[in-house]
């Protein structure tokens, strides 16, 4: 029996009830629900536009699609971008997919993101551009970043895909960059069932993501656009194609759902956020454990351990004593990602020996963060810990 989940619901008859309009409706295919959801997303965040999709995944991909379709491309086949070793696999997934080059870089250990020092020393002539992932809630040093990027001349791109609503320096991340990607799937912050956003200020990239978002068409672009001269009579722009474009279309439900997750959203965090403090306050100061010490203020998607001292190297351990109690457990993410079968895929460098991201890899794991209160569940996650030393 599960006690403690890694993930649950945060709907209540307010979704529901969208849900059911739009069923009631007849229009299930993208609508006014997902443009008003897109429009609400863009303001919460301060970004000029949102391009809703039906994934974070897909955002990640459309979004690296869409920067090789620019005219000029800003990206091409044969570039390098830097990315952590430490992420999901639909981080690097659209690198390869438009044969673009890797650069892994190592992650710092107190952030578990980038470690900026290694991302200047990754640079070579043929880096194009930074892909920086806050990982679970925790913000990247943008600062820092962006002074890399612009000594170098690089295009900062973001996957905020776990890390809706943290904030550095004042600021939304997922709108540093030319843009920044975000996931609405069941265990993320707000969920629309699946569902992705992109974010950017750039209207031309912004174009290019609307039409290859649906086929490449011209359909969704207003009649002044930066990739094509409509034609005055809609009749002759219904399948009309000039981009190879995808089918990554979220549907109507989808964006009535937005709608009433959105106006939870500060609820949600506040409460991730209590939980956060308790969580600090209880595994903060251990010998045994290091936890995430994020820069900025973090959404607190998950809590990660990695296990120290002690309990370094049993991570298998601990791991069956809290399934046992009921606890559920994942991996920091994916850990080492280089250590996946999938990298003989890649056209990829290796930036140094990855400690940090090995240490995640070999020790850590993270317990869920929920908009309840955990005090009962993160005690006994403690408990459960230290026994492990005994």
């Amino acid at each position: 029996m599960i006690t403690y989940p890694l993930s649950c619901s945060t709907w209540d008859n307010k979704e529901i009830e969208a849900a059911i309009e739009v069923l009631k409706s007849g229009h299930l295919t993208m609508g006014k629900n997902v443009r008003e959801f897109e429009k609400l997303f863009a303001e919460r965040f301060g970004s000029n536009y949102a391009v809703m999709v039906n994934s974070g995944s897909s955002a990640n991909l459309l979004a690296i699609s869409a920067l090789m379709h620019t005219s000029p491309p800003r990206l091409k086949p044969g570039d390098e971008v830097i990315v952590p070793a430490v992420s999901w696999s639909t981080t690097y997934n659209p690198l390869y997919q438009h044969n673009l080059r890797l650069r892994f870089v190592d992650v710092n250990l107190e952030t578990f993101n980038l470690d900026v020092a290694e991302v200047e020393k990754a640079i070579t002539s043929r880096t194009k551009a930074v892909l920086a992932v806050n990982l679970l809630g925790s913000p990247n040093d943008f600062v820092r970043l962006n002074q890399i990027c612009e000594k170098y001349g690089l295009l900062l791109i973001e996957d905020n895909c776990e890390s809706m609503g943290a904030e550095f320096d004042g600021r939304f991340c997922g709108t540093f960059g030319i843009c920044g990607t975000f996931s609405m799937f069941f265990s993320h912050h707000i969920c629309t069932m699946e569902g992705g956003v992109v974010l950017t200020n750039d209207e031309e990239l912004y174009h290019v993501m609307l039409s290859m978002r649906a086929h490449g068409w011209t359909r969704d672009l207003p009649p002044e656009n930066h990739i094509c001269n409509k034609h005055p009579n809609q009749f002759y722009e219904m399948y009309k194609f000039v981009l190879p474009g995808y089918n990554l279309r979220p549907i109507e439900i989808s964006g009535a759902i937005g709608i009433k997750q959105l106006e939870k959203l500060d609820r949600l965090l506040a409460a991730r956020s209590q939980n956060a403090a308790r969580f600090i306050e209880i595994f903060g100061n251990l010998d045994f454990v290091r936890i995430q010490h994020p820069i900025g203020k973090s959404s607190w998607f998950a809590f990660a351990i990695v296990l120290e001292g002690a309990l370094a190297g049993k991570r298998q351990k601990v791991v069956e004593e809290l399934i046992r109690a009921g606890i559920e457990c994942r991996p920091i993410v994916a850990g080492n990602f280089v250590k996946n079968p999938v990298i003989q895929f890649f056209d990829c460098d290796i930036c140094g020996d990855l400690p940090n991201a090995e240490k995640l890899d070999v020790d850590g794991f993270y317990i869920g963060n929920h908009h309840f209160d955990l005090t009962e569940q993160l005690q006994l996650t403690h408990k459960i810990i230290l026994r492990c030393i005994e």
